[in-house]
């Protein structure tokens, strides 16, 4: 529309479409958010799937080991103690690991859909800079 056609309109029409096309772009970014968001939780659960698998076969290792290290350590001293010994060793490896996991998760920002957020931007500069010549 030529500000000649906008100049001609009333002020309510004006507000009218203002809130047509307002409603109209949130309707259109929730949409972005939603389809983006999709798609991240689509990439995420393929992602753990795989994961999951890999720790199913990573567990049947360690037990593997586990019994292999208690059946080498029980060469030189009784069974019970080569158990205790390997329990030992993994709890603190396990302590160490969920130390860091626990740091690494609070250092992940939280899932946002960041191309969403960047267009909301655009959009309410854009919004501005309308009020703005509208207002000259």
């Amino acid at each position: 529309m030529s500000s000649d056609e906008l100049r001609s309109q009333s002020v309510g029409e004006l507000l009218k479409q203002l809130s047509e096309q307002t409603a109209t772009l949130v309707r259109q970014e929730l949409d972005l958010a939603k389809a983006e968001m999709q798609l991240k939780a689509k990439r995420a659960g393929v992602g753990l799937g795989m994961l999951g698998g890999g720790g199913v076969f990573a567990l049947a290792a360690v037990g593997a080991l586990t019994a292999t290290l208690i059946m080498l350590l029980a060469e030189w001293m009784d069974g019970w103690l080569a158990g205790l010994i390997v329990t030992l060793v993994y709890a603190a490896i396990a302590a160490v690991l969920a130390l860091q996991g626990k740091e690494k998760v609070s250092e992940a920002a939280p899932p946002i859909p960041e191309q969403t957020v960047e267009t909301v931007k655009e959009d309410v500069q854009w919004a501005k800079s309308q009020m703005k010549s509208g207002d000259a």
